[in-house]
């Protein structure tokens, strides 16, 4: 009996590592796969194609969520593994968390490494690009009056870990004057590179900007950075699982992203990827007893943490490989056009993101003429319950529209008519 009872318990034990027994999702990988003739931008515009995936998730049906650019919704599939894996933890916490769910990172970090193509030792599982980016940011070794280039239009949090570094420690802070929108790779390239000097040590670019979806030529002005050695710092909050591309491409040292924006993973996951043979040096933001080791798992070393949402990361990727990056690349780019083509028509209406492929993706900034960005986002959720986000930073004011996976062309369409109402004031 007393065997008996061992056996059942390793068992019941195995049954819950995620790796040894994934939650079956045949059913995408069979829809999502069942026209392998259509080119991904063939995919992109057949609506037949995308009517499975949008009703993989559980979006309201009354409310328009246009703004996924903050945090995307996971599919129901994801939820339910989320769901499992926390009535898991709860029977026991520190049985299932420690002993049986902590297996499960592993096989996640090479799952992880092969979507960013890199080494899955160079891969470290966090909870968002901030806690990434601020590992990298207050890890690196800089002395007073070593220089740092960057730009106002990063996003805030990582402009705070910088401001707060060159407030202690004396570094200084060299802005990059970028003009937007652009599509003209070499003069944005130039507005960074202009900014190095003999002094400086670190470029920090982010990849996609959240303000206006501009995507900047990282890899170009990663190539002159090195040639001078200076190291290079990329947030890829919105750009993985969105553009089609590998950590690899970009040329850099240090990479930071979300997974709860377009992987579609639980919200409150990140991923942090440093290059082999920089990881020894950079400290961890919460120490351990290696800190300047060079395994990549010394930053894991978070304390308790959400065990359920990082094992649900697994399911999420299993989404994402099943439509495959391409095709979902393709199909948020051809969301974006689609409406804000019709959009700029309107009299009064201005975009201010770019629009060719190479320079944006899913995210679009638009304004109308005459009124304020907060006018415009409170006409749209209180008269038409669609729901964007009001953007003001330095030059940029306008109203961000992010359509995701799930959007539809109806609901693109019901965006269009309610500007076309709120410009001729009906």
């Amino acid at each position: 009996m007393t065997s008996r009872r061992s056996f059942l318990r390793h068992a019941a034990a195995l049954s819950l590592t995620p790796q040894l027994k994934p939650f079956s999702q045949n059913w995408l990988q069979t829809l999502t796969m069942s026209r392998p003739d259509l080119t991904p931008e063939q995919a992109a515009r057949n609506e037949d194609y995308w009517v499975p995936i949008q009703q993989a998730f559980t979006t309201s049906p009354t409310l328009l969520n246009l703004n996924n650019g903050g945090v995307s919704p996971a599919p129901k599939t994801v939820q339910d593994a989320l769901e499992r894996y926390n009535h898991y933890a709860n029977e026991a916490p520190s049985y299932y968390m420690w002993r049986i769910m902590d297996q499960g990172r592993e096989p996640l970090r090479e799952q992880l490494a092969a979507l960013a193509g890199v080494s899955p030792d160079e891969i470290a599982i966090n909870r968002n690009a901030t806690e990434a980016l601020d590992t990298i940011i207050f890890g690196l070794t800089l002395q007073r009056g070593d220089e740092v280039v960057l730009s106002k239009y990063d996003y805030p949090n990582m402009l705070h870990a910088w401001r707060q570094r060159a407030l202690r420690e004396g570094i200084i802070l060299k802005y990059a004057d970028v003009k937007l929108p652009s599509e003209n790779e070499e003069e944005l390239a130039a507005r960074y590179i202009e900014q190095f000097s003999a002094k400086t040590k670190v470029v920090h670019l982010t990849h996609l900007l959240n303000w206006t979806g501009q995507v900047l030529p990282v890899a170009r002005i990663a190539r002159e950075a090195h040639r001078r050695g200076i190291e290079v710092v990329v947030d890829g909050a919105h750009s993985f699982a969105h553009l089609d591309y590998k950590i690899t491409d970009l040329e850099c040292d240090y990479f930071g992203t979300s997974l709860h924006k377009w992987l579609c993973a639980p919200i409150g996951s990140g991923m942090l990827w440093i290059k082999k043979e920089k990881i020894a040096g950079v400290y961890p933001l919460i120490a351990n007893d290696k800190p300047q080791s060079d395994n990549i798992r010394k930053f894991e070393n978070l304390g308790t943490r959400s065990f359920p949402i990082e094992q649900a990361i697994g399911q999420a990727l299993r989404f994402h490989n099943a439509i495959g990056t391409p095709r979902k690349r393709e199909r948020l780019f051809f969301l974006k056009n689609y409406w804000s083509e019709r959009a700029a028509q309107l009299p009064g209406v201005r975009l201010f993101t770019p629009v060719k492929k190479d320079f944006s993706g899913a995210i679009c900034l638009f304004g109308i003429d005459g009124m304020e960005p907060a006018q415009v986002e409170g006409q749209l959720l209180s008269r038409f319950k669609i729901h964007t986000s009001p953007t003001v930073w330095e030059d940029i004011k306008g109203v961000r529209v992010t359509p995701h996976l799930y959007t539809t062309l109806t609901d693109l369409d019901r965006l269009v008519e309610a500007i076309g109402k709120i410009v001729r004031k009906v």
